[in-house]
């Protein structure tokens, strides 16, 4: 097999070609493109909008459900015997007694099939039929989803879903900036911004004008790369350039944007969230694989490696025993036939036929006989318990969640036992493990821990914040000591560190209510940092480009903003400058622990004792941000931003020149204190994950989200702990390279050390998207995936490196590349490789690469893989099913989570607040992760505890029984399967139990048998084959030694006789071996057992009775045969010796079994005692030695302050520049028609300032009401630059530092050469 990632990068290299073509408003156009569909057919090029997950429609679906029922390999067989049977030359039953129960095996599973899909064809029907507003003529009308085409032109309101993938063309935000939340498609809560094209802001400013527009879009094809877009707009003779921070993605919410409107690009199945859904994979369990590869003769799979017991002999096949069967007994016909002909010579005339072909008919006779071995009527059966154990889950009220009227639904029926089997759970983060709720819930203020109130101790009961007008009524934290001392005005730490919360940040405000202002964080955290500062009296409450405004206890006071350092993943701080009313500048800082004590002034016993309150709040995997400032003098604030405008004006090497002038700037800091903020759990998610861990299930968590946020969550629901040794990308090269680095000879005792660091350690792993892409991405396409970073709008550690500092990463990367093109053969030696024979002589290097990648990350006790796309994710799943073969589980609750849900064993769909696309498209719905361990351990465990026996079981009645044989009473084997036996199987897999649901919670260690396959495999089997032919030979041959020459009224040598008595022998031993393995009694097993007996001796009185026999003596033959039989207790005594026989000895192996069987050792997979973990590590494992882990996690997205400091975010007063947008207002109303009414409230106030050609933006800083300017982004743009507040010379002016850039720049921190505004010629002209 092939490489996964090696064919995924086939498909995604051929969609870059720029050949995707549209017009706005003109479907006429753009229905033109065809391509070729099949042979000459062929079909437009731009799918519409409407989506189909459903897998059948009236015409395909018998066709297509026939075709999958048939890859069934038992269906198959069925139809071969049926075909058979309708031979009258070598028919031994009718061939309907087989076919009536084939056509309602089908019957019953293609309306289990036909139910499903008829779930999936509402879904699409509810999401098809969302209403939008689509540009008709001149005017908005209300249209439905599906009605949409590429190139129309839609209006978005707040709050809104974005129906398909849009080029934003304009907003009632300033600048045309749109606010997005990504949440269901990268699993990200952190706002993000679109900016509409600068040309389409400034021109399309009304009705009339985005009727006429006719700008054409180049750019590539549909893909599924949700960070990356290339493109143009030609308009007007003029090319635009567009990137991904122009597109409003299929699935995002409009979020803090009234009004937006956008030219729809890519449609439907073209958008890249469903590029990334997957297709509907058929899903079989385990045991469904198991039985058919037992019915025909198939080449023995390789079990998967957590297997134990004896070897699986390849011989145990059903298929392959009736072959070797029928030609022994074929053989032996062969051999005695010539001699019976000899001897009764007045037989011949009757055989026409030659001894071969007599030979060859009674093969095909003889494997008819015994194709019993294969029962129909299990089948059936046990697609009724499937049925009955779906609905278990259905009714399970521990799994209900009453809060949301949810309850646990099984959408899937054929997947239960499946679930007691489960290997790797997959999960997502966002809305699956976390409630996405952010909460204030310490602090440290110069050393002094302030945690909430308790409530009973709490002085009064009532809400304390009464005396702020401005208080958040909902705002749930307590300190009465804290509120004093703020009050009290006296401790100056206090007073700057809510000073710092209410000033470093880019938060805006709406002012709807002047007392009650309205948030607007990027993130949930800056949102939870600020309200927390408004509740204690230091309200933010306005901003402006050059100023902040803030309540201080009743106090109005404005702040200049004089600079603004904002956030990255380098940097993992922010920073305000500022210049207070007094006139002295001081500079806020706040950001990570790691970065904010190695920039402070001094370490006393303020900076010791925060760093102890740092730890317990590490501890209480709180997320935690450190607070500083410090005051400028005038004179170090002039050289300072001397040097901060000569950097921002470099032509080359900016982004790291204002790196270091920033570095300069937050040194000698003043430590103010910490805060800590909650990130809520779901209810019980930590004693899930614990329970699973202890039940040998692996729970890798796959998120979209970035890696300080995924690891204080791993900590959080502790799957991740402080002794655990904590693989990042780093760590993971260094294992590699040591690799890479050692020759053969040491090469063993490095594989000794490592297998014993490996067993003896808690180890982790923690990688990010991209480092898979590196991973995995084919030999071939390995250049472009390690410079991947300049088109992918992903944070980079290293943003601010230059071209030298690339190319040495970039042969770095060669080099850890060209070391894993030798990890697969250099693993196997040190006990990581796969352990399979020949593999690298038979795999390429891409299947060896995957399989070490694999094989390492199964060895961790956890797997946090961040900033992973939704194909990434179904990647993971992918390869863990193929070199692991293991059973597979992903959860989630988002878009961004079915193509793991499908591409995984089974799929769990929760139905959270992003949406039921998750549940939609998923096997098992539930409301609340926790629910997931009763689902695994007790619905599952049970599962396939029945499933199991029950299989068991039915094999070995079906060979103790000999039903093929003629021996039986006709009406004896008609309802044996349907009556006499029925009951008990039924009961064994609707209801057994080998422990109850509480003891199975308390013991998940019982859940390893079902990983293992213990319960039922080939040796399972073949133990029922060989009780059933045993138990059938003991009835048969000692009722024929007991029966042997005797004679008289007690005798049973007649048939008749023999037959009930060989009948009630099978029936009892049966039963007995039902009461033997039954072990959970209730009244339902007592009464299935007895009314089976009741069964029999109703139908036997009935059928052997003398009423009966007039009427048709052919059919009723046995008259009073079992009254005659039982009459006489010496055949009793034989029955009772045949069930003895079959009985005893079998309970005595279980007994003997039993006693001697060994304790299960302790699993290796389980997690180490505590003190093994001081273990020295091998020397590239060695991690830098910290005393505690820092906590920090900030889910804030670079960019916003620039925004800010450009005044590109803000609303501009009233007056200014009202000349510009005279008339030229956009409605924002639903009730838009050709008369467009002026609406003040909706009317956009538009900036002179462009945008760059990226999302990602350098830092800018602007004093003194300065206005920052930047050089438009559009290749032959003929506007000027336009600079505000700052004289003609870029460079000129006190008052303002302007930032040139190069389209790109920021989404790599690397400024390409910049970009000069063209002449009318289109010539470059020199800037003056």
């Amino acid at each position: 097999m092939g490489s996964l990632a090696y064919r995924e990068d086939l498909g995604e290299e051929k969609n870059s070609a720029f050949t995707w073509e549209l017009e706005a408003n003109s479907r006429d156009y753009n229905s033109q493109f065809k391509e070729k569909s099949f042979l000459c057919w062929q079909r437009r090029k731009h799918k519409s909008n409407v989506i189909h997950t459903a897998k059948y429609n009236v015409f395909s679906f018998l066709p297509l459900n026939l075709y999958e029922q048939f890859h069934r390999v038992s269906n198959l067989y069925f139809l071969f015997i049926i075909i058979l049977q309708g031979l009258p030359e070598i028919s031994t039953l009718p061939w309907f007694t087989l076919f009536v129960p084939l056509i309602c095996l089908l019957v019953i599973r293609a309306t289990r099939d036909l139910v499903d899909d008829i779930g999936r064809h509402r879904s699409d029907r509810i999401i098809n039929n969302r209403p939008c507003q689509t540009l008709v003529g001149k005017s908005f009308l209300w249209r439905k989803w599906e009605d949409l085409y590429v190139g129309d032109v839609v209006c978005l309101h707040k709050d809104n879903i974005v129906p398909a993938d849009l080029l934003l063309l304009a907003s009632t935000e300033p600048s045309s900036l749109c606010y997005v939340e990504t949440a269901d498609i990268d699993g990200e809560t952190n706002l993000k911004f679109r900016q509409a094209p600068p040309v389409t802001h400034h021109e399309l400013t009304s009705i009339r004008k985005m009727a006429s527009f006719q700008g054409k879009v180049v750019c590539e094809e549909p893909n599924s790369r949700l960070h990356h877009f290339v493109g143009c707009l030609e308009w007007n003779g003029r090319k635009h350039p567009l990137d991904i921070g122009n597109v409003l993605l299929r699935g995002c919410k409009v979020r803090n944007t009234d009004t937006c409107y956008g030219l729809v690009i890519y449609a439907g199945f073209d958008t890249k969230i469903m590029r990334n859904c997957g297709k509907i994979h058929l899903k079989r369990s385990r045991i469904d694989r198991l039985l058919n590869r037992l019915v025909a003769l198939v080449r023995r799979p390789r079990p998967p490696p957590s297997s134990s017991g004896p070897p699986f002999p390849s011989c145990a096949k059903i298929f392959l025993s009736l072959v070797l069967i029928s030609v022994a007994l074929s053989l032996g016909f062969w051999s005695k036939v010539k001699e019976f002909k000899a001897k009764h010579h007045y037989v011949s005339p009757r055989h026409v036929q030659s001894v071969a072909a007599e030979t060859f008919l009674t093969f095909w006779g003889f494997f008819i006989l015994l194709s019993v071995m294969v029962p129909m009527a299990m089948f059936i059966m046990v697609e009724f318990i499937y049925l009955g154990n779906s609905m278990f889950i259905n009714w399970d009220v521990h799994m209900y969640y009453a809060p949301q009227d949810v309850p646990a639904k099984a959408r899937s029926t054929s997947l239960n036992d499946q679930l007691g089997q489960v290997g790797y759970v997959f999960s997502d983060k966002t809305g699956t493990l976390t409630q996405n709720v952010m909460t204030f819930k310490k602090c440290c203020i110069a050393g002094i821990v302030y945690g909430p109130d308790d409530e009973e101790e709490a002085p009064c009961k009532g809400n304390p914040y009464l005396w702020n007008k401005f208080a958040d009524g909902k705002f749930p934290y307590r300190n009465a000591e804290l509120l004093r001392a703020v009050r009290g005005r006296t401790d100056e730490a206090v007073r700057e560190f809510w000073r710092l919360l209410a000033i470093c940040h880019t938060v805006m405000v709406q002012e709807k209510d002047p007392d009650q202002p309205v948030y607007q964080a990027a993130s949930p955290d800056e949102e939870a940092l600020v309200t927390a500062a408004r509740n204690f009296g230091y309200v933010f409450v306005a901003r402006t480009q050059d100023s902040i405004t803030v309540m201080e206890l009743g106090d109005k006071r404005v702040y200049q903003v004089l600079a603004m350092m904002d956030f990255n993943s380098m940097r993992k701080r922010m920073s305000v400058l500022v210049r207070n009313p007094e006139g002295a500048i001081y500079l806020y800082t706040k950001g990570a622990d790691v970065v904010i004590f190695e920039r402070l002034s001094k370490k006393g016993m303020t900076e010791w004792t925060t760093e102890e309150a740092l730890a317990s709040f590490a501890e209480e995997t709180l997320r935690t941000l450190c607070l500083a400032y410090k005051r400028v003098d005038e004179d170090t604030y002039e050289e300072w931003r001397q040097r901060h405008r000569e950097a921002s004006l470099r032509l080359q090497n900016r982004a790291h020149a204002l790196h270091q002038v920033y570095e300069e700037m937050e040194k000698g800091l003043q430590l103010l204190g910490a805060t800590a903020i909650e990130d809520r759990l779901q209810d019980g998610v930590c004693d899930t994950i614990q329970c699973l861990k202890q039940g040998n299930i692996k729970v890798w968590v796959l998120t979209g989200d970035k890696q300080e946020t995924a690891v204080n969550i791993g900590f959080a629901c502790q799957l991740l702990s402080e002794n655990m040794l904590i693989l990042e990308e780093k760590e993971i090269t260094r294992i590699l390279e040591a690799y890479w680095g050692s020759n053969d000879g040491l090469l063993a005792g490095q594989g000794l050390l490592q297998s014993r660091f490996l067993q003896q350690t808690k180890v982790a792993m923690v990688i990010n998207g991209e480092f898979l892409d590196q991973l995995l991405l084919s030999l071939r396409k390995e250049p472009r995936a390690l410079v991947r970073d300049e088109d992918v709008d992903v944070d980079v550690e290293e943003a601010w490196q230059e071209r030298g500092e690339r190319t040495t990463d970039f042969l770095r990367a060669q080099r850890v590349s060209l070391m894993w093109r030798t990890l697969g053969i250099q693993l196997r030696g040190t006990g990581l490789g796969p352990r399979v024979k020949d593999s690298g002589a038979r795999d390429g290097p891409e299947v060896r690469r995957e399989r070490a990648f694999v094989e390492l990350a199964a060895r961790c006790q956890a797997v946090i893989c961040c900033r992973v796309t939704p194909k990434q994710k179904a990647l993971i799943v992918a390869l863990v099913k193929k070199y692991q073969r293991a059973v597979t589980l992903a959860i989630g609750d988002g878009a961004n989570d079915v193509n793991m849900i499908k591409t995984a064993d089974v799929g769990v769909g929760l139905a959270g607040p992003e949406g039921m696309q998750a549940v939609q498209n998923s096997d098992y719905a539930l409301a609340q992760f926790c629910f997931l361990k009763r689902l695994l351990l007790v619905h599952g465990r049970w599962s396939y505890v029945r499933v199991c026996k029950f299989l068991r079981y039915f094999v070995y009645k079906t060979l103790a029984s000999m039903m093929a044989q003629p021996l039986y009473e006709g009406w004896f084997l008609a309802l044996f399967n349907l009556l006499f036996s029925t009951l008990p199987v039924l009961y064994i897999g609707l209801f057994e139990q080998d422990v109850s649901a509480e003891r199975s919670l308390e013991l998940p260690q019982l859940y390893i048998a079902g990983q293992k396959d213990e319960l039922f495999n080939y040796w399972v089997f073949l133990q029922a084959l060989a009780h059933g032919t045993a138990t059938s030979l003991v009835n048969f041959f000692v009722t024929l030694w007991v029966s042997h020459d005797s004679a008289g009224p007690t005798s049973f040598s007649d048939y008749q006789s023999f037959s009930v008595v060989v009948a009630l022998s099978s029936l009892l031993s049966i039963t007995m071996e039902a009461i033997l393995i039954i072990k959970y009694w209730t009244v339902l097993s007592v009464l299935a057992i007895f009314l089976s007996f009741c069964f029999y001796v109703v139908v036997t009185w009935g059928c052997q009775s003398f009423w009966l026999f007039q009427i048709s003596p052919e059919n009723f033959p046995f008259l009073y045969a079992d009254r005659n039989v039982l009459s006489h207790p010496s055949i009793l005594l034989v029955i009772l010796l045949n069930v003895s026989l079959n009985t005893l000895p079998t309970l005595a192996l279980r007994v003997i079994y039993q006693a001697l069987e060994k304790p299960r050792p302790k699993e290796v997979e389980e997690a180490p005692s505590e003190d093994i973990t001081a273990v020295e590590p091998a020397p590239y494992l060695r991690r830098e030695s910290r005393r505690r882990r820092s906590s920090y996690a900030f889910s804030h997205r670079e960019g916003y302050a620039e925004l800010i400091t450009q005044g590109t975010i803000l609303r501009r007063a009233p007056g200014v520049d009202n000349d510009l947008l005279m008339g030229q207002i956009i409605p924002c109303h639903e009730e838009l028609s050709p008369s467009i009414q002026e609406s003040p409230r909706c009317s956009r106030k538009m900036s002179l300032l462009g945008k760059t050609g990226h999302q990602h933006r350098g830092k800018v800083s602007s004093r003194d009401g300065g206005r920052a300017a930047r050089r438009p982004q559009i290749p032959g743009s003929p506007r000027e630059l336009a600079v505000r507040g700052v004289p003609g010379d870029v460079a000129g002016g006190a008052g303002g530092v302007t930032v040139v850039e190069g389209e790109g720049a920021g989404a790599v921190g690397v400024p390409p050469p910049p970009q000069q505004p063209a002449d009318e010629g289109g010539k470059v002209s020199p800037v003056g």
